[in-house]
């Protein structure tokens, strides 16, 4: 019972960290005028989703590196669950942002969720 909640604690590790990143990240981006706010997402130009889809994977390898280190067994399966729910989370994402002029970026980042993740694993299977 103990080695459930550890794994649970480890994915949600993973997720926490990620979701933190990208949205502090975002906000020092705004209040550095860098990115419109959020109500003007509309403002957004390729360049700028291109970013934070940038920053958005590197946050996901670390994510599932931080669920791969806290996994108390099978580390690449705790990441890869973390990559399935990133991609479900991404997938109500896409579904929101449809109506938007870039479509293609909340599909890369549907596409991307769970390779990211399971690269993080391996790098921590590596170390």
């Amino acid at each position: 019972m103990n080695s459930i909640f550890k794994s649970i604690g480890a994915i949600l590790s993973g997720m926490i960290a990620i979701v933190v990143l990208s949205i502090v990240t975002d906000l020092v981006l705004e209040k550095f005028e860098i990115f419109p706010p959020q109500d003007k997402a509309d403002l957004y130009q390729t360049w700028m989703l291109a970013l934070a889809l940038a920053y958005r994977s590197i946050y996901g390898v670390a994510g599932g590196y931080l669920t791969a280190s806290l996994s108390p067994n099978y580390p690449v399966i705790h990441s890869i669950i973390l990559g399935i729910i990133g991609t479900m989370v991404s997938a109500v994402g896409m579904v929101v942002m449809w109506n938007t002029s870039a479509n293609w970026y909340p599909i890369a980042l549907v596409i991307t969720s769970l390779p990211v993740t399971w690269i993080g694993a391996q790098l921590r299977q590596q170390n």
